[in-house]
């Protein structure tokens, strides 16, 4: 449901009433992750996707029907799906997907709309609803702040709140949704209910460090990835708007500098593009220590081992050193400056999906992996 957060949040200033359908579970191939929506409105308006267009037609139909009678319900859709709303997925999977009604008497209509709108303004924000549980306590909601406090209730037994509130919010904090299983007191143990986290955080940062013409494209991609993208150059000549339009910050600082003072986290991937060692060195040398997702540096294989013998030098360990991914990003026979943005993008992606890399013609490695982000991952550079 946060997924289409900018959206819906419109829709409750307008006073729409609408339903919102939630895959909660997916097994086997599935096209989209547990988080992903699809809601409809009063007047037929669709917005969002849970399935790739495989299941769209009938889980319209359930949004229509929860918009008429005001019921909480969980469909399975999939091969194994036995009733009235049987669709099979075209990739072969199953998604458990849950439809609940927002119209203006909805008990929970508070609760989703300061979700939404704190989704919508970028603020982190997780919601959580009981999937699988007693009748009485399905469209519920309670909504947890990333400081543990939580508006709404989910009902049943009154520490049921407090021991979800604490699980989401190390799930908001790791930026993860999914699904615990709780007893009906709170307990984390029995699986009497199960209940659907969402977490929505703010966009993970793209630190590219070097504002030359690869660095342009790069910007581009990691945009329509949905990054955070900062240009950070020394030299004020180079790093400018005019340049980088589409970027989000412009920084002119030496590049160690900025990294030792601005924020970062296990989302956060770094691209040394500046191919310099006065400026490589000592960003490298700071980047390797920090927990970030990735981290890349230009350059070819023979400026790679000067450059690792020059950070060994100043003290980078070798389990450092083997967090570097060098030279950056996958081997597409890139030339020109899209082509290796491309490169490095299909790389990071991999790294944060667990992917291989290799061409899935002819390879045995599954098309879509559990859609867990790595909290930390490798580090790389290209020629």
């Amino acid at each position: 449901m946060l997924d289409i957060a900018e959206e819906l949040n419109r829709w409750v200033e307008q006073g729409r009433e609408f339903a919102v359908a939630t895959v909660v579970a997916v097994g086997g191939s599935a096209p989209r992750q547990p988080g992903a929506a699809l809601a409809v409105d009063s007047d037929g308006t669709a917005i969002g996707s849970v399935s790739g267009g495989c299941v769209e037609g009938a889980v319209y139909e359930l949004c229509q029907q929860a918009l008429e009678d005001g019921e909480t319900v969980v469909e399975r859709f999939g091969y194994s799906d036995e009733d009235a709303f049987a669709v099979g997925l075209t990739c072969g999977g199953i998604i458990d997907i849950l439809v609940t009604p927002v119209r203006t008497t909805s008990p929970a209509r508070e609760v989703f709309a300061a979700a939404l709108a704190a989704a919508a303004s970028g603020e982190a924000a997780a919601v959580a609803r009981i999937t699988d549980g007693p009748a009485e306590l399905m469209g519920r909601a309670l909504l947890v702040h990333p400081d543990g406090t939580y508006q709404g209730a989910l009902g049943g037994h009154p520490e049921l709140d407090r021991a979800v509130a604490d699980e989401a919010t190390a799930m908001l904090d790791a930026g993860r949704t999914g699904t615990l299983s709780l007893g009906a007191d709170g307990r984390l143990c029995g699986q009497p209910l199960t209940v659907l986290v969402e977490s929505s955080v703010p966009a993970p940062r793209m630190i590219v460090f070097g504002a030359i013409d690869f660095a342009s494209a790069l910007v581009r991609v990691g945009k329509f990835l949905n990054y955070h993208v900062t240009v950070c150059d020394a030299r004020p000549v180079f790093a400018t708007k005019t340049r980088f339009p589409e970027a989000d910050e412009i920084v002119v600082e030496w590049p160690h500098k900025y990294l030792e003072r601005t924020t970062t986290d296990s989302r956060t991937v770094l691209c040394v593009l500046t191919h310099d060692a006065k400026f490589d060195i000592p960003l490298l040398e700071t980047a390797l220590k920090l927990p970030v997702a990735y981290v890349g540096a230009m350059g070819s294989r023979r400026t790679h081992l000067d450059r690792n013998e020059r950070l060994r030098d100043v003290g980078v360990t070798e389990l450092e050193l083997n967090r570097l991914r060098s030279p950056i990003g996958l081997d597409l026979g890139a030339r020109t400056p899209e082509e290796t943005a491309l490169s490095i993008a299909a790389e990071i992606v991999a790294n944060r999906r667990g992917g291989s890399g290799v061409s899935l013609t002819g390879a045995h490695t599954p098309i879509h992996h559990d859609g867990k982000d790595t909290p930390v991952g490798r580090i790389g550079s290209v020629a």
